[in-house]
C-alpha cells in the first residue's frame, strides 16, 4: 500500500526530474520513491553500524591510533602484518 507525501525541491531539481522521467518513460512519481528509499535505506544502515561503533567503544573493543597506523605504514613491504583487532 502506498501513501501521498508532499515535498518541496527547488525549481532547477523538479525540471531535472521531469527530464529524466521523460528519458526513462517512468513517472516523477516512481523515480522519487525509488530514490527516498534507497536513501532511506543506505541512511539506516550507515547509522546502525554507527550505533554498533560506539556499542564496541563502550564495551572497550577498539584499536588505538598507534596500531593502526604502524600497520598501515607497513602496507607493501615484507613486514607487513595481519590487521590489528
Amino acid at each position: 500500500m502506498t501513501e501521498i507525501l508532499s515535498i518541496r525541491l527547488a525549481r532547477a531539481t523538479k525540471l531535472r526530474l521531469e527530464a529524466l522521467a521523460q528519458r526513462s518513460r517512468r513517472s516523477k512519481s516512481f523515480l522519487a520513491a525509488e530514490a527516498i528509499a534507497q536513501y532511506v535505506e543506505a541512511e539506516e544502515w550507515q547509522l546502525g553500524e554507527i550505533c554498533a561503533g560506539l556499542t564496541d567503544l563502550d564495551a572497550g573493543r577498539a584499536v588505538s591510533h598507534e596500531k593502526v597506523s604502524k600497520w598501515l605504514k607497513a602496507w607493501g613491504k615484507t613486514s607487513e602484518d595481519r590487521a590489528p583487532r
